[in-house]
């Protein structure tokens, strides 16, 4: 896909939960100071399977994939079932191309809890990187049932439609998540590409002299306008 704006929304997740535990944005020397800070931590309270979630996640944003790895599968050595570092340990396999491994975590969280979102939607995308697009959608379809009022499962399912060429099907989807967060430009903009797609060339434009008209930037508009007119 060119786009998958449900990806972001992952990561967006990633970046909610090391906001929560404490970890915040930093330069990358900084990020390695805190490492060696939790290092330090962790050297004298071994067993604080806190700090090595911590740790982990610095590692993610060093994106020191191996290293996260490691951690995650000591916290899941004295907690099994521990949702978090299976859902991380996911993101990290995926980032290591190791797809079956993510898969497993990814389906070990919904043995645990059938209706996480995330892990549905990261389940999903593991699927599109192994080709298997047809069980993705299934995927979605059962996340969109889920949560009927999720943007992230209409893009998901959206951009994976607009991949397999389903253009009335991504259009209704696209629609629905702008209807639920109607100020997102990129979902508007993905409707409006969908619209081109499918040869409705005329109203795609009269959208985008809608968009202009509530003063989108013109330099944003003008590749989508020039595709109405080819």
């Amino acid at each position: 896909m060119d786009s998958k704006l449900y990806q972001k929304r992952l990561i967006l997740t990633l970046g909610c939960w090391l906001l929560a535990i404490g970890i915040h944005a930093q330069t990358n020397q900084q990020w390695r100071d805190s490492l060696n800070a939790i290092n330090q931590q962790i050297a004298r309270s071994p067993r604080n399977l806190s700090l090595h979630l911590r740790k982990a996640a610095v590692n993610l944003e060093l994106q020191q994939w191996e290293f996260a790895v490691d951690e995650y599968k000591l916290v899941l050595r004295h907690d099994e079932k521990n949702l978090t570092a299976l859902f991380y340990r996911a993101y990290a396999y995926t980032h290591l191309r190791r797809y079956d491994l993510a898969k497993n975590d990814y389906n070990d969280i919904l043995l645990e809890k059938p209706t996480h979102m995330e892990a549905r939607l990261g389940l999903s995308y593991v699927y599109q990187l192994m080709g298997k697009r047809n069980d993705a959608l299934d995927l979605l379809n059962i996340v969109v049932e889920q949560y009927p009022d999720s943007v992230s499962g209409y893009v998901a399912r959206a951009s994976l439609e607009t991949d397999m060429q389903r253009y009335d099907a991504a259009l209704y989807d696209w629609e629905q998540a702008s209807r639920l967060d109607s100020e997102n430009l990129d979902l508007q903009l993905s409707r409006i590409d969908v619209l081109i797609r499918m040869g409705r060339k005329e109203t795609a434009r009269r959208e985008l002299v809608k968009l202009s008209g509530r003063g989108v930037n013109q330099s944003v508009l003008r590749a989508y306008f020039a595709r109405c007119r080819n």
